[in-house]
């Protein structure tokens, strides 16, 4: 699946993705490929990314959205 995580200053996240774990407000997510739609509001945490050889990528965040939608997600966070 397709990952993009932007915060209003850069892009830090760009590229394919086997999983994405995000600190929504009423805990965390798991987003595997083909995940169904979804929109969740993130609070303050990390976000994680497992990239196709699985290594493993975090980026702290202070909150924000992440949508969910046709093999894409798109984090845009504080």
């Amino acid at each position: 699946m397709n990952v993009d995580i932007i915060t209003p200053d850069q892009s830090l996240y760009s590229g394919e993705a086997t999983a994405v774990t995000v600190p929504g407000i009423d805990g965390s997510l798991g987003i595997l490929e083909r995940h169904a739609p979804l929109i969740s509001a993130l609070k303050k945490g990390q976000v994680k990314v497992i990239d196709g050889s699985g290594k493993e990528t975090s980026f702290d965040i202070d909150g924000g959205v992440a949508e969910v939608k046709e093999n894409k997600v798109i984090i845009l966070a504080e």
